[in-house]
């Protein structure tokens, strides 16, 4: 009976996935934007995977991004946030992370001769940690590709690493009227037209406007770029960087690099609490399925963490949610309640 009735469930109204060995359903309003309860229960994995079994992963994918509703609504939530520099224009770090499987119960997700593998691209916003765009794809996709895929956004900034250095791609952005950094490679070979005077002591080395040097490189990229050195005093090591912003100053370029590692930081947190690296079904709709539930979740709980103002981190938020089965409670006084803040800080509870 229980079973029936989950399976009448729709997979709008609800988002579930397995946080300590517990289901986690958060369940939310039909108004966009008011989030009501949660509840857990100890239902069994093959309950979950006969009522998610039908579904393709794409009922997931609309509901992250909001069917019916304002798609940016999480990210207008984080949108004066300030993430470190002070700056108008909006920040995005792009990357990918692979998620290992094994060849054998796995075939479908091609990745080398030993082993499967899917990977997760991840545009992240950089202003409260939102993914503006996911794409789950096979481990052989190259990350350069998701260029191809992605809608530049004009005025933005797009940080990315040195395996997206693709001359005719970074054109493409330039043409969008979207800014990019990026790390250069070592075998990036560049025309000095003239360089402009830096701060040694902060570590910059040289600020120059550059042309690819190469034949193919000139060709996909036509137009002028600006080539900024900085020596890491905490990593011992030079870094290269290519950028078609000419109006930053060349510091302020080195720095917002850094903040690249955030998108590192998202694909750990996500492996490590929300339970993406064991999956429950076998298919790539199974696997597809519960990465887009994961996602969807730290989504959700971000926007319960804005629109609740708390102060908890979200994992912290997380662990209370998963612990606290049983208990009969709105969000805002579970999460704001002394006793349960000191038992999660304190690891008694």
């Amino acid at each position: 009976m229980a079973s029936r009735q989950i399976s009448k469930a729709g997979c709008c109204a609800q988002s579930s996935v397995f946080l300590g060995g517990k289901r986690v359903e958060i369940q939310r309003d039909r108004t966009w934007g008011k989030v009501g309860y949660f509840r857990t229960g100890c239902q069994q994995t093959g309950t979950a995977w006969r009522c998610n079994c039908p579904r393709k992963w794409l009922c997931y994918f609309g509901k992250l991004r909001g069917k019916g509703r304002p798609q940016n609504a999480p990210r207008d939530l984080y949108a004066g946030d300030d993430f470190g520099l002070q700056l108008d224009e909006t920040v995005y770090a792009l990357d990918a992370s692979i998620i290992d499987l094994c060849l054998s119960v796995f075939p479908w997700a091609g990745f080398r001769k030993t082993k499967s593998a899917v990977k997760l691209h991840t545009l992240l916003d950089l202003r409260g940690n939102i993914p503006s765009f996911v794409a789950i794809t096979d481990g052989r996709y190259h990350e350069v590709n998701i260029l191809d895929v992605l809608l530049m956004e004009p005025g933005a900034i797009y940080i990315m690493d040195r395996g997206y250095r693709d001359f005719e791609r970074l054109y493409n952005v330039d043409q969008a009227a979207a800014f990019f950094i990026i790390r250069s490679k070592a075998n990036t070979r560049m025309r000095r037209l003239y360089s402009q005077p830096v701060d040694k002591p902060c570590g910059l080395r040289c600020d120059q406007i550059v042309v690819p040097a190469g034949f193919y490189a000139a060709k996909d990229y036509p137009g002028k770029l600006r080539r900024i050195k900085y020596y890491d005093q905490d990593r011992k090591r030079h870094l290269v960087f290519l950028t078609n912003h000419f109006k930053l100053p060349a510091l302020q370029v080195a720095e917002l690099y850094r903040y690249r590692w955030k998108v590192e930081l998202f694909f750990k947190w996500i492996k490590q609490h929300l339970r993406i690296k064991a999956f429950y079904g076998t298919s790539e709709n199974a696997v597809k399925t519960q990465i887009w539930i994961a996602i969807t979740v730290y989504v959700l709980v971000a926007i319960i963490k804005k629109q609740l103002k708390i102060e908890l981190s979200l994992y912290t938020i997380l662990q209370i949610l998963s612990l606290t089965s049983f208990e009969k409670l709105s969000l805002l006084q579970l999460l704001t309640e002394n006793e349960y803040k000191n038992q999660i800080t304190t690891g008694h509870m």
